[in-house]
């Protein structure tokens, strides 16, 4: 079995190709008309976009700020209610979106400990914990 030794020359071929094939990649490149004008390119006329809507807030930013508010425990039902009236949050068709809140409500509270929004007073009952 003879062994492959490569000479200078094939390794300078070898080189020379890859230099012609990005050469020729560069110059399709520079052919073809970019999506997207060069920096400092003017359009001529060009309309602002658009205004973003709001975030909405989410359950969880909601029953803290509602609780926070408010300054006393409540349950989950309650905190639902209170967030609907305020408008701060709705339930999007959720059948069981006291049961959903609460669960993050807990999840929150465990996770975090004692930095976390919540903090759990007696069953089913929340309240801020001050740090929001």
């Amino acid at each position: 079995m003879t062994s492959k030794k490569k000479t200078a020359a094939a390794a300078g071929r070898k080189a020379t190709k890859t230099k012609a094939v990005r050469a020729a990649k560069a110059a399709a490149a520079a052919a073809r008309p970019a999506a997207v004008p060069a920096p400092g390119a003017s359009h001529g006329h060009q309309t602002p976009a658009p205004a973003k809507p709001p975030k909405k807030m989410s359950a969880l930013d909601a029953a803290a700020k509602v609780l926070a508010e408010t300054g006393r425990p409540m349950s989950c039902p309650e905190l639902i209610a209170a967030m609907a009236a305020k408008g701060y949050w709705s339930s999007p068709n959720g059948k069981t979106p006291a049961a959903t809140l609460y669960a993050a409500l807990t999840r929150e509270a465990t996770a975090k400990g004692a930095a976390s929004r919540f903090r759990k007073v007696g069953p089913g009952q929340f309240a801020s914990n001050g740090t929001a």
